[in-house]
Order: structure tokens, then C-alpha cells, then sequence
């Protein structure tokens, strides 16, 4: 591996992992309340909950324990980890392939590097920690037989569901990545050169960090419905409940009504604020360190 692409995976990683375990109270707040109509067309009982994640994050401590906001945080940090080690790695790689002559690379090609970055993220790293830390949230509002029991929970998991469970929602997972990706990484490259050829010197920390939240925001909105889509297909029973991608969009837009695609969106957008900030402030970070 050439030394720039070790470097560009070394800091992606080491970003991804602070920063999914910085704000996974966000990630959890957001999956419950996608799930939550769920548990309803299942027939179970819903305790009433609150639309922000503050309030949830208050009735699940009251409830569960505090630790409860921390179901499937284990395997949602090493995707996560081995995800941005990847989107770094392959977005450097792919971008540099598209550089004209000049080493100059177009809004146009930069939004390319980003949607392959995505892909190449949501098939090697993220989809199967995303599918368990689903399946562990969803779990921990019903049976509870896997939560709360660390790599043993996901050992019974993978025996009871099979390897498939790992690429579950694969599809959407890829959509939303490379949708996430092309907007995210190809704004924030296009935005940071940009600014830095108008101040004629590279981003400071404080700059870096509100790019990469105002980034952050840019594509919560945009990709709401796929990870709504994405989280309902890997819940525990999603292969009872769908048939594919389209038939969840469908449901989902039947059953709960279309603005049910957004829902959690707030709690996504604090995490995706705060994770815009971080990973890039400390992927920047680290890339300096390595040189």
C-alpha cells in the first residue's frame, strides 16, 4: 500500500472510531424512533416517547439504565472504525486517479471519488456492524435475547439468523453511503479548496470543524429516507415485514405517512453535526502527525 493511502486509512480509522463513540447516543435515539411504529404493527405495547433525543435518551436511563442508550454501541464503533479507515483510503485513491493533467480535480469528479468511497465503505465495512447494532436496539425493545451480553449477544444473533444477517439492508446501506459520500466528501473538498484559495492558507481547526458540521447538515436532509428505509430493513423481523427496498419505501409511506422518512432526523443531524466536526478536525489531525 503506497505510504499516502496507509496514512489516509490510519487517521480515517482513528477518526471514525472517536468520533462513532463520541456521539453514539445520537445514533441510538435515532434508530429507536425510526423503529418505534414497529413495535405498534407488531402488536406490542408502546410506551409513549418523545420526538428529541433528549427526552429519550431520559426515559430509556429511567427505564433500562443508563446503559440501555448504549445497546449495540460495540459493533456500530468497529464498523464504524474500519468504515472511515475505508471512505479515507478510498476516496484519496479514486480522487487521485481523477486528476486532470494539472492535478486539478473538478467539483464533477469529486462528487465521482465520493460515490465510490461510498460503495466501497457500506460492502467492506459498514453494512454488518450497522445490521447487528440494528438488531440489538430493535432486540433490546422486545425479548431482549441478545442485548446485554456483549460478543456472546452477537454469537447467538449470527447462529439463530445465519451469516446473512451481516448483509442485511445491503442495498440501502449502499445507496445511502454513496449518497452520503458523494455529498459529503465532494462538498467538503469543493468548500475547503475553496476557502483556502480565497485566504491563500489552509483551514484552521475551528474552520475545519464548521465545515465539516455545515457539511454534516447538508446531508442529513438529503438522505433521511434511505436510512430510514436502511433501518427498518434490518430490524430483527424485516424479512417477515419486506420484500426488498421499494417495498419498505412503500410501507413505510402507506403505513406512517411520507414524512415518517424523516423521521429521526433530528437526532441524526446532531450526531452527523458533531461527526462532520470531529472526524475531519481529527482526520486533518492526524494526517499532520503522520507526515
Amino acid at each position: 500500500m503506497p505510504e499516502k493511502n496507509w496514512k489516509s486509512f490510519v487517521a480515517g480509522a482513528t477518526a471514525g472510531g472517536i468520533e462513532s463513540a463520541i456521539t453514539y447516543p445520537f445514533e441510538f435515539a435515532k434508530t429507536r424512533l425510526q423503529l418505534r411504529n414497529i413495535e405498534a404493527a407488531a402488536g406490542k405495547a408502546v410506551t409513549k416517547q418523545a420526538n428529541n433525543p433528549i427526552s429519550l435518551w431520559i426515559q430509556v436511563a429511567r427505564t433500562d439504565g443508563i446503559g440501555a442508550i448504549y445497546a449495540g454501541c460495540l459493533p456500530f464503533v468497529v464498523g464504524n472504525t474500519a468504515k472511515a479507515g475505508v471512505r479515507f483510503l478510498g476516496f484519496d485513491a479514486i480522487r487521485n486517479r481523477l486528476r486532470d493533467a494539472d492535478g486539478n480535480l473538478s467539483t464533477f469528479r469529486g462528487a465521482i471519488a465520493g460515490m465510490g468511497a461510498g460503495v466501497l465503505e457500506s460492502v467492506l465495512a459498514l453494512t454488518p456492524g450497522e445490521s447487528i447494532k440494528t438488531a440489538l436496539i430493535d432486540d433490546r425493545q422486545g425479548a431482549q435475547k441478545y442485548t446485554g451480553k456483549g460478543f456472546q449477544g452477537i454469537r447467538l444473533l449470527l447462529r439463530d439468523q445465519g451469516l446473512g444477517v451481516l448483509y442485511k439492508g445491503v442495498v440501502p446501506v449502499t445507496v445511502r453511503q454513496a449518497a452520503n459520500s458523494t455529498v459529503r466528501l465532494g462538498s467538503y473538498s469543493t468548500l475547503k479548496t475553496l476557502w483556502e484559495n480565497k485566504k491563500g492558507r489552509a483551514l484552521n481547526s475551528g474552520e475545519t470543524f464548521a465545515l465539516g458540521a455545515l457539511v454534516g447538515t447538508i446531508t442529513v436532509y438529503a438522505t433521511m429516507p434511505i436510512d430510514t428505509v436502511k433501518t427498518r430493513m434490518q430490524s430483527v423481523n424485516a424479512r417477515k415485514e419486506y420484500k426488498g427496498m421499494l417495498d419498505c419505501f412503500a410501507k413505510v409511506i402507506k403505513n406512517d405517512g411520507f414524512f415518517a422518512l424523516w423521521k429521526g432526523s433530528t437526532a441524526r443531524l446532531g450526531r452527523l453535526i458533531m461527526s462532520g466536526g470531529i472526524v475531519f478536525t481529527i482526520y486533518e489531525k492526524m494526517m499532520l502527525v503522520l507526515a
